[in-house]
């Protein structure tokens, strides 16, 4: 197994911080050239001074098709080529769905699904050319609903379809599409809820396991972008030891 990505271009998605930073670090460690993607320019250039390697800070809304294409277009414009898109941004705003505020539930579509899929779809000509890799990060929830994470299941479920038709379009044209499944991280989302139960409730949750951490996503993210261009590593599902749950 190769276990460098010299001479690859990467572009990760809600890069600065959380899954999608480790996974920008982990990327250029093993020498990929990175572009960074996140709303928060001012984290992303302390990535670029963090990385390793040559890391390119994107100012990117996934959300705004413009903006994600323009991010394509600037990493190709500085690197040449596109060979890896890990998509890792989103949002998490869990709630009851009885009384819930809908600006909520657009954000996550548009966040997490709609933002996935103009990446893929701005991205593809690109990964087609050098048959490439697409990460998919989704979640436990993109394989088990449950109560109060209706709509941000319902987004990890569609990514997860999203993927499973990508990868019968374009595997036999060689590029590879892997969708990643992680459990319980440690991250910043879910401070991004602002029901107050469900903020302690995941806080609670948390407490009770040892949670993953970031950089355990980037490792698996790794791992796949390392096989043979022979091995599909299609599903990767991730759960903390404690978890029993979901």
């Amino acid at each position: 197994m190769n276990t460098t990505l010299n001479g690859k271009v990467a572009l990760v998605t809600g890069a600065s911080s959380g899954i999608g930073e480790a996974t920008a670090l982990a990327l250029s460690a093993a020498g990929a050239r990175v572009a960074a993607g996140g709303r928060r320019a001012d984290r992303l250039k302390l990535l670029a001074d963090q990385a390793p390697g040559e890391l390119l800070p994107l100012e990117l809304d996934v959300t705004d098709q413009e903006s994600v294409r323009a991010a394509v277009a600037q990493t190709v414009e500085r690197f040449g080529a596109l060979d890896i898109l890990v998509n890792n941004a989103g949002v998490m705003l869990n709630g009851p769905i009885a009384g819930a505020d809908t600006t909520q539930w657009t954000r996550m579509v548009e966040t997490n699904l709609l933002g996935s899929m103009y990446a893929v779809h701005a991205a593809l000509p690109h990964l087609l050319e050098r048959r490439g890799i697409v990460v998919q990060v989704s979640s436990t929830s993109g394989r088990t609903a449950s109560a109060y994470s209706g709509v941000y299941a319902a987004t990890k479920f569609g990514i997860n379809a999203f993927s499973e038709s990508l990868r019968q379009e374009v595997t036999a044209q060689g590029v590879r599409v892997v969708v990643v499944e992680p459990g319980f991280v440690a991250t910043e989302l879910t401070t991004h809820i602002t029901d107050p139960t469900m903020r302690a409730a995941a806080r609670e949750l948390a407490e009770s396991m040892r949670t993953l951490r970031p950089e355990d996503i980037a490792a698996a993210v790794l791992y796949a972008a390392t096989q043979p261009e022979h091995v599909a590593v299609n599903e990767l599902l991730i759960r903390p030891t404690d978890q029993t749950r979901a």
